[in-house]
């Protein structure tokens, strides 16, 4: 592996590490508004996802990149009956943000351990890098 191929591999694995840190943001974001059943406007949060997509940079290396974070639709809402809330429809019923903190508490895992295996592709990388400039001292 070339010095090239380092740098190539310091690269993916630092664009996978930022995507997971967007990840966990919004994550987070999710978990904060788990119960916020009027964002201002009258309508409950709706729960955020990130998307990915692949990107090449200039050396040809494929990289991670966030495409956009976008609300889930496919989840559905919920309804809860509690006539006093302020919110409540004319029969009682209040529509809640469609987080699940044990999903979203799960995907924070997910993500948290996927950003650690770059880290420690990073620091491998750094190693080797270091390894070969002894080598040629």
């Amino acid at each position: 592996m070339g010095i090239d191929g380092l740098f190539g591999g310091m690269s993916v694995s630092a664009s996978g590490m930022a995507a997971q840190r967007a990840r966990m943001n919004v994550i987070a974001s999710n978990i904060a508004h788990a119960q916020d059943s009027d964002r201002g406007d009258g309508t409950a949060y709706v729960r955020k996802e990130v998307i990915f997509e692949s990107a090449l940079d200039s050396a040809g290396n494929e990289l991670v990149r966030v495409k956009s974070v976008a609300e889930d639709t496919r989840t559905p809402m919920q309804r809860i009956h509690a006539p006093g809330h302020a919110n409540a429809d004319k029969d009682g019923f209040v529509t809640m943000p469609n987080v699940s903190p044990v999903f979203e508490m799960t995907d924070l895992v997910s993500a948290s351990r996927s950003y650690e295996a770059n880290l420690q592709v990073s620091r491998m990388l750094k190693d080797m890098s270091e390894r070969a400039l002894e080598l040629g001292r």
